[in-house]
């Protein structure tokens, strides 16, 4: 595998001392803010430009690959750059404080929303954040749509996921294989490798020490969840989270927006752990701490577990985060440890580039689902239900409009989009006109 040092921008620095790249990783995962866009060009700098830790191609190939992972991708290539100067201690150090600092913080914030989220001053706090949300997903699709839809094509796979997940209903795994088959399909008959990918190929990796990788990760990954179900039997709340999220680790291509449509679903109507509005509320404190956003997972297993068959346990609370954030990321290490030595043949493989275009094409018409179910749940107040043979839809009673959502809808976009505020920036002018619209009038 190249050193990367014929492609680096920095001062040259490829070989940093563990204790010196453990600060950086604290520092990083401390400012992470910005969800994975500010995440990753935070990351560019301070390992490219700054250190020099990491080759400008080298990094893009890591990107590339990590985009093709389900999970978030930002924290996965942290776990790559570490691995990449300091073995697998290193890809744990970087991927863990990665996250640690954003699930501490989200842990005590779901505790107290648990205590005091349903009191009046508290939820009327929360009502402006839970409205801002919306404009900040809509601004992510605007972002992310500019970068992924560039051809008549991608156009065509995100209207079909659109109509697939919104109106037909689809699951959204289906939708993922979907596109990215299409994707591949379409890179039949292109010219090999693209100019400037990377030289030769690079020299085969040993097949035996994949496997082990993978048999380690697994066994780490189930074997807690399957002592929770041997000790407390398989219809427990925490054998039902660590299976659910699981599941959701293996099909979040294209970061939390994307599989937010899902989880709400399942989270929310299937096994009726949280309503609508906390969903949002979980979301909105995601979007206000370190870290990646799917650590709203760990504010919904914290919900889930804490009000299990009308209970009100903080330690039963405690135990659904831990199990949540342990199926969630487990995964994450797994993929990036297992597929870090083959990040190179990247570039050399032009059908797995076509067919992650094809999921990063469907994903904005899934988060274009996300944002109407979204703006449905914060404006309209009574929804009516639409059947026509397979199509079940439920739409809004127009009259049912709160007018101080939309205010403060309105007020977030100004932010966002006239303004150019930060996201933390505009929480926090939308909580406080939300609490002064809900609180005092």
């Amino acid at each position: 595998m190249s050193d990367g040092s014929m492609d680096r921008k920095g001062p040259a620095d490829p070989s940093p001392g563990f204790a010196v790249a453990l600060g950086v990783w604290g520092r990083l995962g401390l400012m992470s803010f910005g969800g994975p866009a500010g995440q990753i060009a935070l990351m560019h700098r301070m390992l490219v430009e700054d250190r020099g830790w990491l080759g400008e191609a080298q990094f893009l190939r890591a990107l590339n690959f990590c985009m093709l992972l389900p999970g978030p991708e930002a924290m996965q290539l942290a776990t790559y750059a570490g691995w990449r100067m300091h073995g697998i201690r290193g890809g744990l150090a970087a991927g863990l404080l990665f996250v640690l600092p954003g699930a501490a913080i989200m842990l005590l914030l779901a505790a107290i929303y648990a205590r005091f989220g349903q009191a009046d001053l508290v939820a009327a706090l929360f009502f402006g954040i839970k409205a801002a949300v919306l404009a900040i997903v809509v601004e992510a699709l605007l972002r992310i749509s500019r970068r992924a839809l560039k051809t008549p094509g991608d156009w065509t796979i995100a209207g079909g996921a659109f109509v697939a997940i919104f109106v037909l209903g689809v699951p959204f795994p289906l939708i993922v294989l979907a596109s990215a088959a299409i994707g591949a399909f379409r890179a039949l008959g292109r010219p090999g490798p693209e100019e400037g990918s990377g030289g030769p190929p690079p020299a085969p990796v040993s097949l035996r020490h994949t496997a082990t990788t993978v048999i380690v990760w697994l066994v780490l990954w189930f074997a807690p969840l399957l002592a929770v179900a041997a000790m407390l039997g398989a219809d427990h709340v925490l054998v039902e989270i660590g299976v659910f999220f699981s599941k959701l680790a293996v099909v979040t291509f294209g970061g939390a927006y994307a599989v937010l449509a899902y989880m709400a679903q399942a989270a929310v109507e299937t096994h009726g752990w949280v309503t609508p509005g906390a969903m949002l509320d979980g979301l909105g404190l995601a979007e206000t701490t370190p870290g990646p956003l799917i650590l709203v997972t760990e504010f919904i297993g914290f919900l889930a577990a804490h009000g299990w068959q009308g209970g009100q346990s903080l330690w039963l609370g405690l135990a659904g985060a831990l199990m949540t954030l342990w199926v969630t990321f487990t995964p994450c290490f797994l993929w990036v440890l297992a597929g870090a030595p083959y990040i190179e043949a990247l570039a050399h493989r032009p059908m797995m580039s076509a067919a992650l275009a094809g999921i990063t094409a469907a994903v904005v018409g899934v988060i274009l689902n996300l944002a109407l179910w979204f703006g449905l749940q914060v404006l309209f107040r009574d929804f009516g239900t639409l059947e026509l043979g397979p199509v079940r839809l439920s739409l809004p009673v127009v009259e049912s409009v709160d007018w101080r959502s939309l205010a403060v809808v309105a007020a977030a976009a100004l932010c966002l989009f006239v303004g150019r505020l930060g996201i933390i920036a505009t929480l926090a002018v939308s909580g406080l006109l939300g609490f002064a619209l809900k609180w005092l009038l």
